[in-house]
Parts: structure tokens; C-alpha cells; sequence
């Protein structure tokens, strides 16, 4: 299942895994990449050091292309010319405008991915020179915005023209892929569906939660950007997705005491993310986990969506 996003990533099929911040997934990146899909690692609050040996463990596992994610909650400027240096395939942002970062990505041989969350942000990605938009919809775990992805994908694609449009949001299975490329993209990228996978390196216990919650346990939750790093806010709104836990509970009854007492409780939740117990705290999950039923390579979910789709399209196509 080629299409243009294959061909201009070098890709087999067209999936994207999404980053996760702060979260070690050279594993998962190294399965994605062998798989054929597109691996990604995230950047966020991780010291430089670390993140240079993640980009070496994962240059030793795959000669195959894959991403390194920045986004603006919270942008290191460092971090981002060390990127740039490493010579990854592709360079992915969201959270903001990335403004001249996408005419040094070029200049530094990199494809520039920019995720957006409505039509006037694809339209600021396109003036700067975006190579690929992806249109993640309000169903996506992590920050995301408030249009449904059957909505925005469409819209996106209208006005991106020549230049590829990725769904994400909601999608986990061979059925998301379909109408992904039936609203116009030419492929999904899927996140929560791989924190639900065996090589994700976070805790069992998170991704017993994703496969037990239900669509409408994944919600919007305002707390997490107090708790987290001062960020340089981005112009365009977003929330963070995740799963309650009762730390949200608790702190959901006291939020202007919260407020008070960041300077405490901030860095204790980075703490727990970086030791591998942020799903104590603050779980990420989309509306997706609905569809999520067990915790499986990313080879066999890559493998299975591809396999449905093409079924279910071979299938709208004789009718």
C-alpha cells in the first residue's frame, strides 16, 4: 500500500508512528522502521545527553528513516540545533508556529513534518514550507485541539494542494486507515494504538489501563498544563488527553491550589515520567483506546491495519 507520502519518506506502507515527549521509544521506533512504517522519537524535558544516545541506539537498530519530534511545550533551542546535526530523515513539530526552524530542517537535508489542528494552522505550515501536514483531530491522545479528525482531514487536504496530508486521531485499526485515505490523506499517524504495544517501553500497568478504558475515559484536562514545564505557549489552543487517574482527581477539587504549589508538585511529576511511573500521573490516551483490545508488536498492528484496508477498500471498490 504505497502512496505519496510513501515516496516522498522513503516508506512501504503509509503509517506514522506518533512521538512520545519525553518517553524512551527507540524500541518501538526500531519495530515501526523494520516494519517499514515511519519510527519517531520524541524530545520533550529529556536532557540532551540522553536524547543523543536514544538518536545512537536507534541509528545502530535501523538504517531506515525516521523522525525526531519538537514541539513548543517547551522548545530547547539546543536540543533542536543537536537535531539538526544528527541528520534524521524527517524533522516533526507541532504546538505551535515553527517559524524560520523549517528553512534550517531544509538546510540540513531534513523533510519537515508539521502537525495541525485546524485549517488556519495548515495554512501557516504551508507559507513556511512544509513538506507534509498532519491533521490531528480532537480524538488524539496527548495535546490536541477541538475539530473531530472526519472534519479537519478533508479541510486540510483542500488546502494543501501537492503537499501530503496524514490523519491522525482516533485511528487504531485497518477501518481508520480506509477512511483516512477515502477523506483524501495518504496516510494515518497513530499513537495511542502504540503505546498499547509490546515495545513501547512504559509500564505494563499503563497499557493494561489502555486496553481496559473505554473511549469515553480518555478526556480533556486543563491540569496538565499547570503541572508540566513553563511552556512558550503556542497561539493556537490545545488540551492534553489522557486518562484520569485519582492524583487528577484529587487536584481537579483543588485547582487554585495547585496553582500554588507547582513549584513542588511540576517537578515531581517530571520525575515520575523520566523513572517510568508517568502513567501514575498523567496516562496520555486517545479516544482510540475504545479499539484497543491487547498489547501486541508493532509489526503484527502495522501488518493487520495495512490487511484491512486493503481489504475494506478492494471491497468498496467492487461495489
Amino acid at each position: 500500500m504505497r502512496t505519496r507520502l510513501c515516496d516522498l519518506l522513503g516508506l512501504e506502507v503509509p503509517i506514522i508512528c506518533a512521538p512520545f515527549g519525553p518517553w524512551d521509544s527507540v524500541d518501538l521506533a526500531a519495530a515501526v522502521c523494520a516494519a517499514d512504517g515511519l519510527g519517531s522519537l520524541g524530545t520533550a524535558v529529556r536532557p540532551l545527553p540522553d536524547l543523543r544516545e536514544q538518536w545512537r541506539r536507534l541509528r545502530e537498530r535501523t538504517a531506515r528513516p525516521f523522525a525526531i519530534n519538537h514541539t513548543t511545550r517547551p522548545f530547547d533551542e539546543e536540543v533542536f540545533t543537536a537535531s539538526l546535526r544528527a541528520r534524521p530523515s524527517v524533522i516533526s513539530f507541532h504546538l505551535g508556529d515553527p517559524g524560520d526552524l523549517v528553512a534550517r530542517a531544509h538546510d540540513a537535508g531534513c523533510t519537515w513534518v508539521q502537525q495541525v489542528m485546524d485549517v488556519d494552522q495548515a495554512r501557516q505550515a504551508l507559507d513556511r514550507g512544509a513538506d507534509v501536514l498532519i491533521a490531528q483531530g480532537t480524538e488524539a491522545g496527548g495535546h490536541s485541539g477541538f475539530i473531530g479528525t472526519l472534519a479537519l482531514v478533508p479541510q486540510v487536504v483542500d488546502v494543501a494542494g501537492e503537499v501530503p496530508v496524514v490523519a491522525a486521531g482516533g485511528i487504531a485499526d485497518g477501518r481508520g486507515l480506509a477512511a483516512a485515505l477515502a477523506l483524501g490523506a495518504q496516510g494515518v499517524a497513530m499513537g495511542t494504538r502504540f503505546l498499547a504495544s509490546t515495545e513501547m517501553a512504559v509500564s505494563p500497568e499503563w497499557k493494561q489501563l489502555l486496553v481496559e478504558a473505554s473511549s469515553r475515559d480518555a478526556v480533556h484536562e486543563d491540569l496538565l498544563d499547570v503541572l508540566l514545564p513553563p511552556y512558550n505557549r503556542p497561539r493556537h489552543p490545545a488540551q492534553g488527553r489522557l486518562l484520569r487517574t485519582p492524583f487528577l482527581r484529587e487536584w481537579a477539587a483543588r485547582r487554585d491550589e495547585l496553582a500554588d504549589r507547582v513549584g513542588d508538585i511540576g517537578p515531581e511529576v517530571v520525575a515520575a515520567v523520566l523513572d517510568g511511573r508517568g502513567h501514575e500521573y498523567v496516562p496520555f490516551a486517545g479516544q482510540s483506546v475504545g479499539l484497543i483490545e491487547d498489547v501486541r508488536p508493532a509489526a503484527e498492528i502495522i501488518r493487520d491495519v495495512v490487511t484491512e484496508a486493503e481489504t475494506i477498500l478492494a471491497k468498496l471498490g467492487r461495489g
